[in-house]
């Protein structure tokens, strides 16, 4: 726009500067904003100005709004020279240019233009100038979508509209039905016209031609003609889906459930995705399903298909024709996602059918059964479960099932017994955490074949692990079939959201914490869809158990904004969670069922108690990473633990899934080492290696507690990089969470890594006491010290085993960032074990008090535990002859070693100070550093590649 001049003086010539009337012409005269346009001015004398050279001065609209400058436009009194006009030689200045490239924007209506000198103080430009932006456009308004159903003799009502950019026209129309002219009439600007008796589907199309212009647009759509559809019952006992004979492999029936829908035809691979009659789905009478035998099939052949879905009357906004792949896929082709999918994750992927639009279902009859090693894995008890959950995206480099696989022996050294995949069903787009699930059957491609997924529980199994796989079915996203066949789309982009008569989804989410499209777990279909997507993953992968996301969600009774009525009971909820639970034991009696629910104790407990009599239950999550964090980073205050344990939530059975990290929290170790404390130089958290040297404390106050636990992969590697990394390394507290993260952990081989490694060694003993020993499945107290949360006392006890037995566990850790007497309160005198290293302590009085190290802890034991058979041999014997050490650090090895033992000496920074080899000798001896402080040793085993860390303090 052109600012507004006062001018009130005389110009150097005499003359009064004025506005010079010029002539202006565009070429083309109609133009799209993306074409390249010659503005021309003539009848202009620059002289008039004083001056030879003119500049062209811009402005714009959109829907009729003036926006703003053309960005080079300059200044008033300074045009900038990129908009300097070309003089034509015959009195006339011409400048070119693309209206969306000279205005850095799109969707422009109209432009403002006025020519000037370089200067144009004083006055000195032509008159303003308006054109429009864009060709003539013919809209038709009603209907609204491209594609319309009626029944074989019935109208339509058409209305349409003619403009171009910015402004309304009044012309002719023409009106032609499959290229035929059917009848022509004028609009002002609004065209309305009724075809009727409609008897063949076809093209309708409107042309319109403003007065006095040779230019036309068009518009139009598709028009189809309800066929006569085949009443057939459907066969029984199939269900919905693709129904397999299992006598003959040339034929495969496929069963929709498709209420309000009035016909329904199948489009793929074998009717080349343009169907005739033959494949119009035959409707059940008394259902609202449809069917169609498919036959002709090759055996082992992959084919692909789509259901073509028709209503002839939607509700408001509703398109009249939706193309989706089956709800009920077990494998599906994208035309999003597939081609970023690499061989090395899925060999030989079908290509997605050319010309086609969104998923297509996969089929393919005498598929070869997978040959399973294991038929019946025997689950490890729930209480007894350590439970890693893992992203597969992020596990490694190739991100693929196999890597998992490539692994399997990472797993069963550390001594999980469960692993929980986040969600591996098909979701939207491959860089996702999969809580955007789509397809809830389907396996998602990017991370491998479902046989590739087979292999992996089989080999799991094989080692002891269970596979347990989290299920988000609270929601979906506008690809899911279940949306899109119900939806409304006012825009008509293809996308949308649940109408009202939508029998899967809520219309509006019936709950606060509500993503994608809230599914309706009171309705018919959506609980036959679930208790289908349990049978499909327990049957058909043998996977062990769900961890159900969301399920704060599964309620009706609430709103989007009322967060109390959200976490509050919700009998609904209840209830319907139990009916799941119920069914997958009717499947699996052994099931892990596991609810994320984090809501309140009452509804918690109702489910934890859930047939306990028949030693089932319900599995809770029990999120603890706000007190664990505290204590990694050396503060007290708000770092109870008490609640780590079932009892102190009201649970019985051991049924709460403690955890102080899971994908969804910040790393600890991240917080450690950018908020942890650090007061004392000698010990200060925020360094990387104090805060890896107090992991193993963590490990022992949460992993030891009675009850099932769980893991988020890489912590018992200390992981630091926060839940914010970026896929480059670097952090973004706004944009990156669900980022692919880096692979430090293999790319610098943390495994090799002194500090690292013992954290690992360490919790994988703290695994094995709690899986071996039957104190850690019994009841428990949590006591801190003094009220004093840095200085952790845990009591373990059961009152039925034998004096013999190891019946009572006292754990003590000092978190705090000073040495610290902790009374452990024994709860008789005599020797107590150390269950870490075999040592003994002979306790003399039940008030006896240990010193601890910031950092340090101990396991103690009225007998020594039993353990898996397996190479301890470094780390079982290992102590201090004496702590603090005087002139030489003196180590016990407990045994004369059939190995040579690798050393290094370490301070409070990690800076190594010496290094040597330990030679098959009982006692190792190091000379004492000159100066006092808090030392390491980390010692290297070379037969079984474990490391142990000592802790040793100069006075």
């Amino acid at each position: 726009m052109k600012p507004y001049i006062l001018f009130f003086g005389l110009c150097c010539s005499g003359l009064i500067a004025q506005t010079q009337n010029a002539t202006f012409s565009v070429y083309p005269t109609t133009f799209l904003e993306t074409e390249t346009i010659t503005l021309t001015v003539s009848n202009i004398n620059p002289a008039q100005w004083g001056i030879d050279d003119l500049y062209l001065w811009a402005w714009y609209f959109k829907n009729g709004t003036q926006e703003g400058d053309a960005p080079n436009n300059g200044t008033w009194d300074n045009s900038n020279e990129l908009q300097k006009m070309t003089h034509n030689g015959d009195g006339s200045y011409s400048i070119s240019f693309i209206p969306s490239v000279f205005f850095n924007d799109t969707n422009i209506s109209q432009m403002g233009l006025l020519v000037k000198a370089k200067d144009g103080s004083g006055d000195k430009k032509t008159q303003d100038y308006l054109h429009y932006v864009g060709k003539v456009q013919i809209s038709i308004n009603t209907p609204s979508f491209s594609t319309v159903v009626v029944s074989s003799g019935g109208s339509l009502n058409i209305s349409a509209n003619m403009s171009t950019a910015g402004s309304t026209q009044v012309g002719d129309f023409n009106v032609y039905y499959n290229n035929t002219l059917i009848t022509s009439g004028q609009g002002y600007p609004n065209y309305n016209y009724t075809l009727t008796n409609i008897t063949q589907s076809g093209t309708l199309k409107i042309v319109g031609t403003p007065f006095g212009q040779s230019d036309s647009g068009d518009s139009s759509l598709e028009v189809i003609v309800a066929p006569s559809i085949n009443v057939q019952s459907m066969p029984q006992a199939l269900q919905d889906g693709i129904h397999y004979d299992p006598d003959d492999s040339s034929k495969a029936t496929l069963i929709l459930n498709a209420p309000e829908k009035d016909f329904v035809y199948v489009a793929g691979s074998f009717n080349n995705y343009n169907p005739t009659a033959t494949y119009l789905m035959n409707k059940d009478p008394d259902s609202s399903y449809f069917w169609l035998e498919l036959t002709n099939l090759i055996p082992q052949e992959t084919y692909h298909y789509q259901y073509w879905v028709y209503d002839s009357d939607p509700v408001s906004d509703s398109p009249y024709v939706i193309k989706t792949a089956d709800p009920y896929s077990t494998l599906v082709l994208s035309p999003f996602d597939d081609y970023y999918i690499s061989d090395n994750s899925y060999p030989n992927i079908p290509a997605y059918p050319e010309g086609q639009d969104r998923e297509v279902t996969l089929l393919q009859t005498a598929q070869a059964a997978y040959q399973w090693e294991i038929q019946n894995f025997q689950k490890p008890d729930q209480e007894n479960l350590v439970i890693y959950e893992v992203l597969v995206r992020d596990f490694d480099e190739n991100r693929t099932f196999q890597d998992l696989i490539n692994r399997v022996n990472y797993f069963k050294e550390l001594g999980i017994n469960a692993i929980q995949l986040m969600p591996v069903m098909e979701f939207e787009g491959n860089e996702s955490w999969g809580y955007n699930t789509a397809f809830h059957l389907a396996l998602d491609k990017f991370y491998g074949t479902p046989d590739k997924l087979k292999e992996l529980v089989d080999v799991f199994h094989q080692n002891g692990i269970a596979v347990i796989l989290d299920l988000a079915i609270n929601h979906a996203f506008g690809r899911a079939p279940g949306v899109r066949m119900w939806m409304t789309d006012s825009d008509n982009d293809g996308w949308g959201e649940p109408s009202s008569e939508n029998p899967y989804f809520n219309s509006t989410p019936k709950h606060s914490y509500n993503v994608g499209s809230d599914f309706n777990h009171q309705q018919e279909l959506t609980q036959t869809y679930t208790k289908r997507v349990i049978k499909h993953w327990i049957e058909e992968f043998k996977i062990d158990g769900f961890r159900w996301d969301l399920t704060k969600g599964f309620t009706q009774n609430c709103s989007s904004t009322d967060t109390g009525c959200t976490n509050s009971y919700q009998a609904d909820r209840v209830a319907i969670l139990k009916e799941y639970a119920d069914y997958s034991w009717s499947l699996d009696a052994d099931h892990y069922v596991i609810f994320e629910h984090l809501g309140e104790d009452i509804e918690e407990k109702e489910w934890a108690d859930y047939r306990l009599d028949e030693n089932k239950g319900i599995m809770l999550w029990g999120k603890m990473t706000d007190p664990y964090s505290q204590l990694a980073m050396g503060f007290g205050t708000n770092a109870s633990i008490s609640r780590m344990k079932s009892e102190s939530r009201g649970f019985n059975g051991k049924r709460l899934i403690g955890y102080y990290e899971s994908h969804d929290e910040e790393r600890i170790m991240f917080k450690t080492i950018n908020y942890g404390n650090s007061s004392q130089s000698s010990h200060n958290v925020s360094d990387l290696n104090i805060g890896l040297s107090r992991m193993s404390a963590l490990g022992a106050v949460s992993l030891l507690i009675p009850g099932p636990k769980m893991i988020w992969h890489f912590g018992e590697l200390g992981m630091e990089n926060s839940i914010f990394t970026c896929s480059d390394g670097t952090y973004d507290n706004d944009g990156c969470k669900l980022d692919t993260k880096p692979q430090p952990q293999w790319v610098n081989n943390w495994l090799n890594q002194a500090l690292r490694s013992q954290i690992y060694n360490d919790w994988n003993k703290i695994i094995e006491l709690k899986k071996n020993n039957t104190v850690f499945r019994a009841n428990s107290t949590i006591s801190p010290y003094n009220n004093n949360n840095l200085l952790q006392r845990i009591y373990i006890w059961d009152d039925e085993l034998l004096i013999n037995e190891l019946k009572n566990v006292i754990i003590l850790a000092n978190f705090d960032v000073v040495q610290q007497a902790v009374l452990a309160d024994f709860p008789h005198t005599g020797t107590w074990y150390n269950l870490m290293n075999d040592g003994t302590i002979n306790v003399s009085s039940t008030t006896q008090t240990i010193t601890l190290d910031p950092g340090e802890y101990i396991i103690y034991g009225n007998q020594e535990a039993s353990l898996s058979t397996k190479d301890n041999s470094l780390g079982n014997h290992i102590q201090l002859v004496e702590n603090p050490a005087k002139e030489h650090i003196l180590i016990d090895v407990g045994i004369s070693s059939e190995y040579s033992l690798a050393w290094k000496l370490y301070n409070v920074s990690g800076v190594e100070l010496k290094k040597g080899i330990h030679q098959k000798e009982k006692v190792l001896r190091i000379n004492s550093p000159e100066s006092s402080g808090l030392y390491f040793i980390v010692l290297h085993n070379p037969k079984s590649h474990q490391y142990t860390l000592v802790r040793v303090v100069i006075p």
